[in-house]
């Protein structure tokens, strides 16, 4: 069944995944939203193939890019997807239920993420990992800082059932890289907020951040995978601290 329902999707270059994402909600969303960055490969031709309105919008960070989305949707619903990721058959059958069978009290619902890491799906450090993705259109915005902002909306949310499968990353290098990405952009906005690097804290977080994901969220029962997502946790920690401290140096250069 269609549901009252926009679907906005966040692409540069997803050839690889979109056609899966897509064909998952294509048959009960009444329209999918594209938002595209400045893909140079197969992603508008595949967009075009489920009927989807591809809109170019340049890089200005994961909220914006949502908030651009929403604009252009239509539907008094919006769920908000990344194209590596694919609403899974229980999830499917949960939209349906939320928001297909008349008129809800509730302003969104969330559920939960599984990640497929290195071959396998995670079931421990980065799950259950609960995500606000379908919401009202009407009274509701993406806030907080990049790269980690999440949905603010004016009503009550309610958890639903079904996963939203996460393809991830393809391998160590995209992981390690991205990570590094992330603790850039953090530490340029904290360092925008005036944070002051802490050496203490670049220590003693990481070892905590690597703690709390092997012994706390029990990744050591997902193997070695666990091991290595608590590490390179641990290191994102390390580096937003060590990229703050090299920011604070470049600010007392003087001008050249």
């Amino acid at each position: 069944m269609r549901l009252p329902l926009s679907v906005t999707v966040i692409t540069l270059n997803e050839e690889r995944n979109l056609g899966r994402c897509l064909k998952a909600i294509a048959n009960i969303a009444a329209e999918i939203v594209i938002v595209d960055s400045g893909s140079t490969d197969g992603t508008a031709e595949i967009a075009a193939s489920f009927g989807a309105t591809f809109v170019f919008n340049k890089w200005s960070g994961f909220n914006a890019q949502r908030e651009f989305g929403a604009l252009h949707c239509t539907q008094p619903w919006i769920l908000a997807l990344d194209a590596d990721e694919e609403v899974s058959d229980e999830l499917r059958a949960s939209l349906i239920k939320a928001i297909g069978h008349g008129d809800t009290p509730h302003a969104g619902f969330a559920f939960s993420r599984r990640t497929f890491y290195l071959g396998a799906w995670i079931w421990h450090v980065w799950y259950p990992e609960w995500r606000l993705r379908l919401y009202r259109r009407e009274g509701s915005r993406w806030v907080s800082e990049e790269p980690h902002g999440y949905c603010e909306v004016q009503g009550s949310v309610q958890r639903i059932n079904g996963d939203l499968l996460h393809y991830s990353f393809r391998n160590l290098t995209e992981h390690l890289t991205k990570t590094l990405g992330y603790a850039r952009t953090a530490a340029a906005i904290n360092h925008r907020k005036g944070k002051k690097f802490n050496g203490l804290r670049m220590i003693s977080g990481a070892g905590f951040r690597v703690f709390r994901d092997l012994i706390l969220k029990s990744g050591w029962r997902d193997g070695w995978r666990g091991v290595l997502i608590a590490m390179i946790g641990g290191y994102s920690s390390f580096a937003k601290q060590a990229f703050l401290y090299e920011a604070e140096l470049e600010a007392k250069k003087p001008p050249s």
